[in-house]
């Protein structure tokens, strides 16, 4: 097993939880065990990740609090080239989303959130920046231990 209870993992596209338990359970007559994940922020679910798949799926270690100072940089950093036509700027995003990489989703919240600023987003990349950001925040507040509000302060005056 990869991991334990309490350990502090990020599941793509939902982002950072805890590891509540370990359960064995039959569904559709297969019988897995699977980690029981709970995420703290945003509407506070319960997720069940079966162990023998949970490389594919993406499930890592949250970061250290080292690599925040990393992240932190790369928000305050230059934006990187993005596609001019909306379609591929969004399918481009949602790729770096999914991929679970906290430094891809960092990236996806500093360009679509600079760009908000300077020449407004689509209703549906409005929906993207909020879900980055929500991704971010849950990885900032178990990577050091603070509450989201303190989270989004931090994002915020990464963006000052």
């Amino acid at each position: 097993m990869l991991f334990k209870v309490g350990d502090k993992v990020v599941y793509p596209m939902h982002g950072a939880g805890v590891i509540e338990a370990i359960e064995e359970r039959e569904i559709l007559g297969e019988r897995r065990e699977y980690y029981v994940l709970r995420f703290p922020i945003g509407s506070n679910m319960k997720v069940m990740v079966p162990i023998d798949n949970c490389q594919e799926i993406g499930l890592r270690r949250v970061i250290d609090k080292t690599e925040v100072q990393s992240i932190i940089k790369l928000l305050c950093s230059s934006c990187t080239a993005m596609p001019t036509n909306w379609n591929h700027r969004y399918r481009a995003n949602l790729e770096k989303i999914k991929s679970g990489n906290i430094y891809a989703v960092a990236e996806v919240v500093r360009n679509l959130g600079r760009r908000e600023r300077e020449r407004g987003l689509s209703s549906g990349e409005k929906r993207m920046l909020e879900n980055a950001k929500q991704i971010l925040i849950s990885e900032l507040v178990l990577a050091m231990e603070m509450q989201e509000e303190e989270a989004r302060q931090l994002l915020d005056r990464a963006f000052a």
